[in-house]
Formats: C-alpha cells, structure tokens, sequence
C-alpha cells in the first residue's frame, strides 16, 4: 500500500507521447490477467465522539467499482460493516444499521470511500475494506480512532457518582440494621412490659387475697376481743359474788367463832372443814385472772 490522492487527480504527462500508444497496447493484453490493488491513502484516521468519519480507500490501478463486490469488515469481528453489491446496499451488523453510508459517486473512478456518521468509542478499530470482480481482488486496511474529549470528565463524575452511590447504600445498609435492630430493641421491651404487667397482676391478686385474709383476721379478732370482754365481765362478776361470798363467810365465821367461844366449839367444828382459807383462795385465783387479762 502507498498514499495516494485517488484515481481522479490529473497526474504529470510524460515526456515521451510516442509511447503512449504502446504502452496501451500492452496494458490491453494483460488485462485479463491483471489484478487491481487496494490503496488506503490514510491508513489511520482521526474522529471525536459524535462526528463523522470518512474512510478512504480507492483501487490502484483506476478502475469502475460501481458493478463489483465492496465490502467494508470490522477487523476484531469479522463482521459487516457495510457491503455493496451491483448498486444495492446488503445486510450489515445490527450496530452499524443506518450509520453507514458508501460514497458512490467516486465509485466509476474506483473510490471506495465509506462514511459513518455519529461515531463513538465502540467505532475505534481496524476496518478492511475488500473489492471483488470477476477474478480481480483487491483489499486495504484503515484504523479508525474515536476520541472523547468529555471521556475525563465523564469518567470523573461517574467515579464520584459511585462513591455516592456506594456512601448511600452503605448508609440505607446503616439504617436497616439500626432500624432492625430497634425493632428488636421494642419488641424485647414490649415482652418484658407483657412479663412485668403480668407479674404486677399476680401481685395484686395475691394482695387483694392477703387483704381478705387480713380482713377476716381482723373480724375473728375482733371477736375474740368480743368474747374475751363477754368472758372478763362474767368473770368480774364471779369474782365479785366470790368476794361477797367471802365477805358473808368471814362474818359467819365470826359470829360461829364468836358463838363457838360462848359455847366451847372450834370454828372447824361445821361439818369438820377450813372455809375461811378456801373461800381466800378462790378470790386470790379469780383476781390473777383478771389482772392477766
């Protein structure tokens, strides 16, 4: 391959005119044995993102391509670019569909150009561009670069986007977690409310029944003390009658003794027993009673 300015540029004429007709003689002859070559005067082309980008490619030497077998090949996958055939567009890859065009107005001049409009970065690559007619087969190669000048500061915002990104999920995992974790926290509370209310229940009824209990207590002490009263009296009364009855049996024995002296008999003489000391001890028991109540 060589650089070249295509097939429809005037070139310098030659001295020596007088050969001109031989020399096509000659060419005339070997034609049908003669192979065309594929020239790619810029072999690496230049674009930024968004722009147009022209691949140049033409057959040396001049020929018409306008009835033959053009194919532009994206070199890493073999796939098509672009593919002409006979003035009819063919398929092509699915990334490349209504991105391409085949400059057919420098075909009749042997100029393969191809145009892809709106190129991106995915678009940087070799492509090959092939013809083919009859036995004739020619090819080229051109790389095509694809610069983005906003690619830095894209690449800026989508880094700090991804620490922002990344701090807010952090930040929701945070947040989850806590949540959950005081979900917990009140559910526990809650159990241990439910334990304490139930605790503070049973105390209440075990309470409400030692109150009962108290109560009733305090009712049959009260009778107690009711009876006790009942009992103190009848025995206060006991014990007074037993004094009185003291009282008569001392003046008895008084007047007995005294009858006794006058007639020579001992007190002990009536039916043979001590009632003074009897009748003393009744009344010392009866007021020991009542001073222990």
């Amino acid at each position: 391959m060589h650089s070249g300015s295509g097939c429809n540029h005037p070139r310098t004429a030659h001295p020596w005119r007088s050969l001109l007709p031989h020399l096509l003689a000659l060419l005339l002859l070997r034609l049908g044995s003669a192979q065309s070559r594929g020239v790619a005067p810029r072999p690496h082309v230049t674009a930024i993102v968004g722009q147009d980008a022209v691949l140049r490619c033409h057959l040396s030497p001049c020929k018409d391509a306008r009835s033959s077998d053009i194919r532009w090949i994206l070199q890493r996958s073999g796939g098509l670019v672009h593919h002409y055939q006979n003035g009819v567009d063919l398929e092509q890859m699915e990334e490349y569909k209504g991105r391409t065009e085949l400059l057919r107005h420098g075909l009749s001049d042997g100029n393969l150009d191809l145009r892809i409009t709106a190129v991106t970065s995915s678009d940087s690559g070799s492509y090959i561009c092939t013809v083919q007619d009859g036995d004739g087969y020619a090819d080229a190669v051109v790389n095509l670069e694809v610069s983005d000048p906003f690619s830095p500061i894209i690449h800026s915002w989508a880094a700090g986007l991804a620490v922002v990104l990344t701090l807010l999920l952090g930040s929701f995992v945070i947040i989850v977690f806590l949540h959950r974790k005081r979900v917990t926290q009140r559910r526990e509370l809650k159990r241990k409310g439910a334990q304490l209310a139930e605790q503070n229940a049973r105390s209440e009824r075990r309470d409400l029944k030692l109150e009962k209990q108290a109560a009733k207590l305090v009712e049959q002490t009260e009778a107690v003390e009711k009876d006790n009263s009942v009992f103190k009296e009848q025995a206060e009364e006991m014990c007074l009658r037993a004094a009185n009855l003291n009282k008569l049996t001392v003046e008895s024995l008084k007047r007995t003794k005294d009858v006794g002296e006058s007639s020579s008999l001992s007190p002990k003489g009536i039916w043979g027993f001590p009632w003074d000391g009897m009748l003393s001890d009744l009344i010392t028991h009866c007021l020991f009673f009542l001073f222990q109540w």
